[in-house]
């Protein structure tokens, strides 16, 4: 058996689980402060039965070779904190600590929709946007855990704001960013006189979401699906740059692309096939992710079964 633990900003959860990553057992309680969260970690897990190893699932930026978390800005507090340390000594097992980015990059590749490949990207499209690289077979984090930090990368020179950038891949294709574009173009057509399904009217401007736009843009609201159409032809440009960079055989993407696919697959694959190169488009194949809801927790699992 294997244990993992996915920390996050507001959930904490522990999953028992075999090689096959089938969950035998699962607790989740609110995250904490730094050291009654630590607490309650180690608390539970004793009550979770035997295992071989530990993996964790945590937001960066971290130390995965060391096993420590260095301040990432969902975890308030958690400055250097040797986790996988802590819990070797509590436990005497082996303890592996990943990105969630690469933690799902994993669960993907191993159970998910990138089995059976050697070269897979794996993108979180969700409050943000990063990847997981699979490449010959292996999980690859660079030389100080910060491959993959693909939301940085700028396509326009202005544009949605996302990872500090505006005009990045991150700003036009996040939830955050969505909402952006959504804004711009609701407000436009508030000060014309009209307005959108998803916002009627100037105090409606800051509760638009990702969510409600698709739900507009679903029911045929055609400034909702203008906002999607920007979306996807980002999406399609940020992917081409990876596909023709690594030549994977897939990219698999989750969150908004799992629920939205409908309103981006047509404009992504256009933009695709215009800027790829023949040869790389040719053999990859860009899918949602197959886990879906049990996603985190086989993330967390992962890590420990592979041992990353």
């Amino acid at each position: 058996m294997y244990l993992g633990i996915d920390i996050g900003g507001t959930k904490c959860a522990l999953v028992l689980g075999d090689e096959n990553a089938n969950i035998i057992k699962k607790e989740r309680f609110d995250t904490l402060d730094k050291d009654s969260t630590i607490n309650k970690l180690i608390e539970i897990a004793h009550t979770m039965g035997d295992f071989e190893s530990i993996g964790i699932s945590c937001g960066g930026p971290l130390d995965s070779k060391k096993g420590i978390i260095m301040s990432p800005p969902n975890l308030v507090g958690w400055d250097d904190v040797h986790i996988c340390e802590i819990l070797k000594e509590e436990f005497h097992v082996p303890v592996y600590i990943c990105n969630d980015a690469n933690a799902c990059a994993l669960a993907e590749w191993k159970f998910g929709a990138g089995k059976g490949t050697k070269n897979m990207v794996f993108l979180t499209f969700g409050t943000g946007l990063g990847a997981g690289l699979i490449l010959d077979g292996k999980l690859y984090s660079g030389t100080n855990d910060m491959a993959g930090e693909i939301g940085h990368i700028r396509l326009e020179t202005s544009g949605p704001v996302g990872y500090g950038k505006a005009g990045s891949f991150e700003g036009y294709c996040s939830g955050g960013g969505i909402a952006q574009l959504g804004r711009i173009a609701a407000l436009e057509k508030l000060q014309s006189g009209k307005n959108t399904m998803f916002c009627k009217n100037i105090n409606e401007l800051e509760n638009i979401t990702a969510k409600s736009i698709a739900e507009a843009a679903l029911a045929g609201d055609e400034t909702a699906l203008k906002v999607y159409d920007i979306c996807a032809e980002h999406l399609g440009r940020g992917l081409s740059v990876i596909i023709d960079m690594l030549n994977p055989e897939k990219i698999v993407i989750g969150s908004i692309f799992q629920r939205s696919e409908n309103l981006l697959r047509e404009k992504m694959e256009k933009v695709l096939k215009a800027e790829c190169l023949p040869h790389t488009f040719g053999v990859c194949e860009v899918v949602a992710a197959e886990l879906k809801e049990n996603l985190g927790d086989i993330a967390a699992l992962s890590v420990a079964i592979i041992g990353e």
